[in-house]
């Protein structure tokens, strides 16, 4: 069930016999000569969506723009400061949970998003205890490449060239969604050099194309498919595991 394809009045019965809530979140930033700006969003987007197919579950939008800094110095990267996506990813909770969701699971596509979405649960964990909430409000933070097996699966499929950024297993999950949108390009070095993240001018002059460790080249549909698959039978199961936790006696 995908929040924004439902009425109030279905949200409020699903709220009947589940208190948890799928969010996935990324960043619009560049992936190198053939990544699709959105890829770090998209890649979760994908499998939640694929999951609530078959799994009960409830999948809210897609917070699609993160901590994308170092990114800047490329076209069509959009970021935001550490401090205004610590307030949004708050404000999204402190609505879902006036409504009654207590279980809300964040399902990342994005590395540099995960110390402030941290941050973020901190701020919220500390509002709920000097409030004294009630035990029973949980958060969760899940890489999509964290889930049962996908990270190795995807060093199988690309055992060498795969990288940290432009990632071919990235790539791969965005060709399986969208064949139609699938660029090509001549890879000089075939596998990009690595390096450490700093600011936007630095990141641009040590990875000119943009990618870091990657050699793209190696996605396919076929592996994106299997990948998909993969995450989504972990993403089921987590999210029903979530769900179900029990607060302490």
């Amino acid at each position: 069930m995908l929040l924004q394809l439902s009425s109030w009045q279905e949200a409020e019965a699903f709220l009947e016999r589940s208190r948890t809530i799928v969010i996935p979140i990324g960043s619009n930033e560049q992936h190198g000569p053939t990544g699709l700006l959105g890829t770090d969003w998209l890649c979760p987007e994908i499998i939640a969506h694929e999951a609530q197919k078959t799994g009960d579950m409830l999948v809210g939008p897609t917070f699609n723009v993160g901590m994308a800094q170092h990114h800047l110095g490329f076209p069509g990267t959009i970021s935001l400061r550490p401090s205004t996506f610590i307030a949004a990813i708050g404000d999204w909770v402190r609505s879902l949970s006036l409504h009654g969701f207590e279980k809300i699971y964040f399902l990342n596509g994005h590395g540099g998003n995960v110390s402030s979405i941290e941050a973020a649960f901190s701020e919220l964990y500390a509002e709920a205890s000097f409030a004294h909430r009630p035990a029973g409000f949980a958060l969760k933070l899940r890489n999509w490449w964290d889930l049962s097996g996908v990270v190795k699966l995807a060093y199988r499929q690309f055992p060498s060239g795969h990288g940290s950024h432009a990632t071919p297993s990235e790539i791969a999950v965005t060709q399986w969604a969208y064949p139609d949108a699938i660029k090509s390009a001549n890879y000089a070095p075939q596998i990009a050099s690595s390096g450490p993240i700093r600011e936007a001018l630095d990141f641009r002059a040590r990875h000119p194309d943009g990618r870091m460790g990657s050699d793209p080249g190696l996605a396919t549909p076929e592996k994106g498919g299997e990948l998909v698959a993969l995450a989504v039978q972990g993403l089921i199961a987590e999210v029903a595991a979530f769900g179900a936790e029990a607060p302490p006696a």
